[in-house]
């Protein structure tokens, strides 16, 4: 296994708003009116979300296990954003959802460590990834496969997945769908996290005619030399936000790596595009933002 220097760890590391115990502090003190959720930014792509009926984690990457993959490689995985909690640190999770197979999204570390200290988390992950996750020693029992078009209820929820592109709508033998983005209604709030995805025909009319109140859209963009498949870019995230209109648009997948981010400051600077009704908010990793339902 590559030596981990704790120096790539240290080297140009954002604090976050919150991390560790008073992360932990906040999270657990807050309460939820009906009609109402709280999310933090975990880092890279991953959402903690929190409503009245419980908690849903998207996508979180919370160990070192890709710095350490990659350390004597020549695509070193150094981070820029110090991770504000350890998966073992999340004891009241209901669901983790895993958009697609990369770690930096369905980390093994980080998904075993919820799994283990949430007794009653369940994981959602493409159906097309189920006999991997079961060769995680993740108990068959607490998966929940999904494909393009399914859905899954739990009290105050409904998670629907939609494809995603990245780059392309790929699927397996069987035809199923191996990235995946979500259209989630919690407690009368409409939100849509892309996974990892860039802008493919037939998007929108996969996303739906009624209103969201949240859309989580990457912003890394593509670029060849960075040698992993990309996602839609800055300006192609505003576009989208100006025609689906939501409520908020929130960017992801940036201040990670190094090697595949991008300037979160330029995306504020393009969201000045949005048209009146339709706010750009950037929550630092680890800081709280409550979103309410509008009667």
């Amino acid at each position: 296994m590559p030596v981990l220097d704790e120096n790539i760890l240290e080297h140009t590391l954002i604090e976050p708003a919150l991390a560790d115990e008073a992360l932990l502090d906040q999270i657990g003190a807050t309460r939820l009116d009906p009609g109402s959720i709280a999310f933090w930014r975990l880092g890279q792509s991953g959402v903690l979300i929190k409503s009245r009926f419980g908690m849903i984690v998207i996508d979180p990457y919370l160990s070192e296990s890709l710095t350490r993959k990659y350390a004597n490689s020549a695509r070193p995985h150094v981070r820029i954003t110090r991770a504000p909690l350890r998966g073992a640190d999340l004891k009241s999770v209901d669901l983790i959802i895993a958009s697609h197979k990369h770690s930096d999204h369905f980390d093994p570390e980080t998904t075993r460590e919820i799994l283990n200290a949430s007794p009653r988390a369940r994981l959602i992950v493409p159906e097309a990834l189920r006999g991997y996750a079961i060769g995680l020693d993740i108990d068959d029992r607490r998966l929940i496969g999904l494909d393009a078009g399914g859905s899954f209820e739990y009290p105050g929820a409904r998670i629907r997945a939609i494809p995603s592109a990245h780059e392309g709508l790929d699927v397996d033998d069987s035809g199923r769908h191996l990235y995946l983005g979500f259209v989630i209604e919690i407690d009368g709030i409409r939100l849509y996290h892309s996974g990892d995805t860039v802008v493919y025909d037939g998007l929108i009319a996969n996303l739906g005619a009624a209103r969201f109140d949240l859309l989580f859209l990457p912003i890394n963009g593509r670029d060849r030399s960075r040698g992993v498949p990309g996602n839609m870019n800055i300006t192609e995230a505003i576009d989208i936000a100006r025609t689906i209109r939501p409520r908020f648009v929130v960017p992801h997948h940036y201040d990670m790596f190094t090697f595949n981010s991008a300037n979160v400051v330029d995306f504020v600077h393009e969201a000045e595009r949005l048209s009146a009704g339709v706010a750009a908010i950037a929550p630092r990793c680890g800081e709280r933002t409550i979103v309410s339902r509008i009667e």
